[in-house]
């Protein structure tokens, strides 16, 4: 099954098992949304960040794809069709800022279903201490314009009670004249084990759901990397 990978081959046996048109859910650009068009696959693609949905737009084009993308929050998701297979890549959904937009996600995901159609949800919990282990170290990169950017986390809040976590990144940038930019953003992920995620799948309206393991294994409450597979009642 699919963890926080996003290749195309995990996700093909959920297109197959639920045909008709698919949607992806932070799409950004384009992994593994543009990959499964070019076996044949209809999937639409939504995100929230209109740089991405560019670069999705000119990695189709050299590819000789049409596509269609939406600029909108998984949240929000209003479309004018419904589809047979709806799809997050990767653990995205960890990203929203609260339970509350988590389930009317869940709300919107169940509404743009056809009868019958099928979600797949893979989630992830982070270990804090894996996360601390990584503290103050940065990876570099060089950039075709001769510039370098470092990126390393450089703080880590972890608030168990609200099941949040927010990781300090910090970018360098050393231009090619020995100018620098140096930038900080958070970012905050949001946590579920799998009972509690199973009561919002219910709650939202889905049934036949299945909580398992990368490895396609049943997941416990004590996993940490799993996937969600549910239905719209036919």
């Amino acid at each position: 099954m699919v963890g926080q990978r996003s290749e195309a081959d995990a996700y093909e046996p959920f297109l197959r098992a639920n045909p008709g048109p698919a949607l992806e859910l932070g799409c950004g650009t384009g992994l593994p949304m543009l990959e499964l068009c070019r076996r044949g696959y209809e999937v639409d693609g939504v995100d929230s960040s209109a740089d991405m949905l560019a670069r999705c737009r000119e990695r189709a084009a050299e590819l000789g794809l049409e596509v269609e993308l939406h600029q909108q929050e998984m949240q929000r998701l209003e479309l004018p069709r419904r589809y047979g297979a709806i799809y997050l890549a990767g653990a995205t959904l960890t990203v929203l800022e609260s339970d509350a937009a988590a389930e009317e996600t869940l709300r919107r995901m169940h509404a743009h279903l056809r009868p019958g159609g099928g979600v797949l949800i893979p989630l992830e919990i982070l270990d804090p201490e894996t996360e601390r282990r990584a503290l103050g170290h940065f990876k570099e990169k060089a950039l075709p314009d001769g510039s370098r950017i470092r990126v390393g986390l450089v703080d880590l809040d972890v608030d168990p009670a609200a099941r949040k976590l927010c990781r300090r990144l910090r970018y360098e940038r050393t231009l090619a004249d020995g100018a620098a930019e140096t930038l900080e953003r958070d970012f905050w992920t949001i946590w579920w084990e799998p009972a509690h995620f199973r009561r919002m799948l219910e709650a939202a309206g889905f049934e036949t759901i299945k909580a398992l393991l990368p490895d396609g294994g049943p997941a416990d409450d004590d996993s940490r990397e799993f996937v969600f597979l549910a239905r719209r009642a036919s």
